[in-house]
This record gives structure tokens, C-alpha cells and sequence, in this order.
């Protein structure tokens, strides 16, 4: 038996991971049934130690699922990826446990009922507290299953998460009906697990083949310049080397239609806000559309600086050079460029927790030396914390900067302000030919949906691509090549009910977590269970 649970556990992980690995996120339906039956098993089998069993059993389960889903971040950083790996398969065994003791406490149906608000509860800390990694929203996993998933305009990802976890309910009942309890009055459970999964994919379908974009169309030149950000984007390549190619790849598909140009994330280097209008790599770039291109607007991503004056107050994330001579703030941005006028900026703000950010900095800001350099600058970047939406023609853009478009609430705030269209500007070189940048590409699939705004993307090595409102692929450039990609997507100044109301089903679950906890800690003053 022992054995017999410890594979369950361990298929349970495998199960889970299939959908970010490349496989259908239909698995996922299934995925926690294992895990339940060992559940069952060690409630069933009231050892003293049965529920510190169950707990090493479930981080067998969680173990395997983040070590198959998120290996690839090893290569920028060996040490990030094993406790990002180790605190996450803790924070998910820890919720399962809790749940598994709520069980014994209050019975079944409460367990049932405590395990979806306090998995979505801790999804939703996972878009909040200060080492947000949402990457493993069980909604993200379907991600390459638009078709059926259409729904999320209205719902989101929490939406597909609670489906999942009904679905996988709602088959375990059916389940432990035919197979352990050997009962025979299973019609009622068939019906409704086989409701729970078929209704929630019909209408979607439905949705899929009925939507249809209304035409106003703009023209787009995506470029992929393709440097290298281990040897060459901060190092190696000079920085004129790397603006010329950008222009470059962008000049061979670009015409008098093209409404926008867009390059990828810290595409300019060393922009000085102090002084702008006065930086070579915007004064090139303006060049570039005033001699070719002057009805044309160039966005792209930089990182930029902000030089503090004597007399101004300097922000939490301040730092001095390395002679500190200069106190400044920098800023990973995104700008807006034309041939002649003043340049629009919005800076990220969903910052990488020990990337571009120092987690719990009033705590732990003596350690903001450790920052992982991924390009740019050392030491905690500063942020803007809100959205803004670049106007140019009367054509609105938000443009999420890479870790923000897996934020579909945070990325909302793009469109109540008025954005038609959703530009994404990365880099995914980081993670190399792996699995990961796969993974943030496809999130944008459920951003299209969600908004129901058409996007591009623009990824220095890849992927770049345009993707409609129904989260379909239209057009995209291959892994590591230099190129550039043109087409037109369509405007849509409609919001969805999501875009208007947000993770509303992880905060009514956030409430009710709280309402549960209350009445479990009453039943353990009056001493009801």
C-alpha cells in the first residue's frame, strides 16, 4: 500500500505538469484524483501521524509539478529556481494539508467546499504579495485549448481553475462511489460530473465559432532583433550596433500604412529622463521615422533613469553609482516615439520578485546587492504602479512589459482606461530553447480572450506574433532568429464583464476563506466540530 500511494502522489505531480509541458490542459480534470485518494486513504486509516503522512505524500505531488514546469528558470539562476521550486511545493502541500485536517474536523462536503476557496485564495496571494509567481494558476493550463475556454471573457483564469477543481471533485465522488463505497445510487454524481465538464466546453465552443472581430484593422512591423542577452545585449554588442539592427529588421517590411512599429523589451539602453529629448538612442529613433516613416509611431522597450536632484526627496528604490556621485532610479519602461514629439513613457510595475526587485524590501533591503542582474541595473528597480495607455492618431495601446501580461487583472486596468489594442514587449531569452518561453507566449493567448483585444508581441529572441481577439495565432517568427514580422489586427474599444470586474471569483473566495476560518476557530473554542 505504501507504494501503491506513493505513485498516486507521484502521478498526481506528473498529471498537473502535462499542461505546461505541451500537452492538453484537459488533463488537469483529472489530475488531482490520485492526490484525492490518498486523501481519502490516510482519513479513512485514523493513524496518530496519518495527517503528517498525507502532508509528505502531497509534497511528493507538488515537488514534481513545479521540478517539470519551472526547471528552465536554472538557467539564469541556479538558486532561484530551487527555492522558488521548494517554497511553492511547501505553500501548495501546506494548503492540501489544511484541507486534509479540515476534512477530519468538519466531514467531506466542508472539506470539499474549503478546499476550492482555499486553493483560489491561494492562488490570488500569488498575484499579491510581494513573491508573486502566478504560473502555476491551474487556469493558466489552458492556455493552448482556446476552443473551450472562451468563457474566460467573463471569468478570467480563476474561472478555469475553479472547473478544474469541480471537475476533479465532482469525478472523485463518482469514483469513491463505484469503487470503494461499491454503492449503486451513482446516477446523480454521473449526471453532474459529466455536467461540470461538458457544459462549461459547449459554450464555449459556441462562443469560439460565433465571435467575430469588427474590422478596424491597424498595420503593424514587429521586430525581433535577436541579441543575445547572456553575451551580447549588455555586454559584448555595442549599443548603436544593437539600435542599428533593431532598425534594421524594422525598416525591411515597413511602408506608408504602418500605424506602428514595435520592438521588444530594453531594446534602448541608458535613457536618461532628466534629459530625453537630448538621448541618442530616442534621438536615432526619431531620426528613423522622420526620414522614412513620419506618419508612423516606434514603441519599444528601455531602461531608463531618473537622476535625483540635491533638493528632491529620493523614493525607497534609489541607488547611488558605483562612485556615488549620482543617486538615481531606474526603471524597466516602455516608451512611445515619434518623428518629432514628446515621448510618451509607462513604466512596469509587476516587478520579478529577486529579478527586478527586492521582495519585503523595508525588511530586507540590506540585501538589495543580491539583486540577479538580468540586464540593466543592480539593485531593486522603481516602479510607476499603475497603468498608462499610449494615444497616438486616436489609436489607443496598453502595453504590458513581459511578467505583467500574465497579470490578466492588473492588465484590465489597460482597457478601463481606454486601450483598443495590447501590445506585449519581452525578452525570453533568458530561459533559453526550454519550455518556459512557450509558457509565457501562450499566456497571452488567455490575455486575448480575457480582454478580447487583439496583440502583438514583440519578443527580442522569440517568439514574436500577432494573436486575435479569440486568442488565435495569426502570424509568428521563429525561436532565435533575427527577423520582423507585418500585418494588421483589429481595435475593439469594448470591455468584457472581466476587464470590468477582474479575479472577482478569487476575492468572493478570499471572503468566504475568512468566513470558514472564523467558523472553524468557533468550533474549536465551543468545542464543535
Amino acid at each position: 500500500m505504501k507504494l501503491k500511494l506513493i505513485s498516486a502522489a507521484l502521478f498526481s505531480g506528473i498529471l498537473l505538469s502535462l499542461a505546461w509541458v505541451g500537452f492538453s490542459g484537459l488533463f488537469l480534470l483529472i489530475a488531482f484524483i490520485p492526490l484525492l485518494w490518498v486523501d481519502n486513504y490516510f482519513i479513512r486509516h485514523r493513524k496518530t501521524n496519518a495527517s503528517i503522512v498525507f502532508w509528505w505524500h502531497s509534497l511528493l505531488t507538488f515537488f514534481v509539478w513545479n521540478s517539470l514546469t519551472v526547471w528552465w528558470i536554472w538557467n539564469a539562476t541556479p538558486v532561484g529556481a530551487i527555492f522558488l521550486i521548494l517554497l511553492n511545493t511547501f505553500l501548495m502541500s501546506f494548503v492540501w494539508w489544511i484541507v486534509h485536517v479540515i476534512r477530519r474536523l468538519k466531514g467531506e462536503g466542508f472539506g470539499n467546499t474549503f478546499l476550492v476557496i482555499c486553493w483560489i485564495s491561494f492562488e490570488y496571494l500569488q498575484f499579491k504579495w510581494d513573491l508573486s509567481w502566478p504560473w502555476f494558476t491551474l487556469g493558466n493550463g489552458f492556455a493552448n485549448d482556446i476552443q473551450i475556454i472562451q468563457w474566460y471573457e467573463f471569468t478570467g483564469v480563476f474561472g478555469g481553475s475553479l472547473w478544474v477543481i469541480l471537475v476533479n471533485l465532482a469525478i472523485w465522488q463518482l469514483i469513491k462511489k463505484l469503487f470503494i463505497l461499491h454503492q449503486e445510487t451513482y446516477k446523480l454524481q454521473m449526471f453532474i460530473a459529466i455536467g461540470i465538464l461538458l457544459v462549461p466546453m459547449g459554450i464555449s465552443m459556441i462562443m469560439f465559432q460565433t465571435y467575430h472581430e469588427k474590422e478596424n484593422s491597424v498595420q503593424i512591423v514587429i521586430a525581433q532583433p535577436n541579441i543575445d542577452p547572456y553575451t551580447d545585449k549588455f555586454d559584448n554588442m555595442p549599443f548603436k550596433e544593437q539600435y542599428e539592427r533593431l532598425l534594421s529588421v524594422s525598416d525591411s517590411l515597413g511602408n506608408d500604412s504602418v500605424g506602428f512599429f514595435l520592438g521588444p523589451e530594453t531594446a534602448l539602453q541608458e535613457v536618461w529622463l532628466n534629459n530625453w529629448n537630448y538621448s541618442p538612442p530616442i534621438r536615432l529613433v526619431q531620426n528613423f521615422l522622420a526620414d522614412h516613416y513620419s506618419r508612423s509611431a516606434f514603441i519599444l522597450g528601455a531602461m531608463t533613469y531618473k537622476e535625483y536632484q540635491l533638493s528632491e526627496e529620493p523614493s525607497s528604490t534609489a541607488q547611488y553609482n558605483s562612485d556615488s556621485t549620482l543617486l538615481y532610479d531606474g526603471y524597466n519602461s516602455a516608451l512611445l516615439i515619434t518623428k518629432d514629439g514628446p515621448v510618451s513613457i509607462y513604466h512596469k510595475s509587476k516587478l520579478v520578485s529577486g529579478v527586478e526587485k527586492m521582495p519585503f524590501k523595508k525588511y530586507l533591503g540590506i540585501f538589495d546587492q543580491f539583486i540577479i542582474d538580468l540586464g540593466g541595473t543592480t539593485g531593486s528597480l522603481a516602479t510607476f504602479n499603475q497603468t498608462e495607455v499610449f494615444d497616438y492618431n486616436g489609436v489607443k495601446v496598453g502595453v504590458p512589459i513581459c511578467y505583467e501580461s500574465v497579470f490578466g487583472e492588473y492588465t484590465s486596468g489597460f482597457v478601463q482606461e481606454g486601450a483598443e489594442l495590447i501590445f506585449i514587449i519581452t525578452n525570453d531569452g533568458w530561459w533559453k530553447n526550454t519550455p518556459g518561453y512557450r509558457q509565457h507566449l501562450a499566456y497571452a493567448k488567455l490575455l486575448a480572450i480575457e480582454l478580447r483585444r487583439s496583440i502583438a508581441r514583440s519578443g527580442n529572441t522569440g517568439i514574436s506574433c500577432f494573436i486575435n481577439q479569440k486568442g488565435e495565432i495569426q502570424q509568428s517568427t521563429q525561436w532565435w532568429t533575427k527577423t520582423s514580422i507585418t500585418g494588421t489586427i483589429n481595435r475593439n474599444s469594448k470591455e468584457t464583464f472581466y476587464s470590468q470586474n477582474g479575479d472577482f471569483i478569487a476575492r468572493i473566495c478570499l471572503f468566504l476563506l475568512v468566513m470558514f476560518g472564523l467558523s472553524v476557530l468557533v468550533g474549536f473554542v465551543t468545542g464543535k466540530k
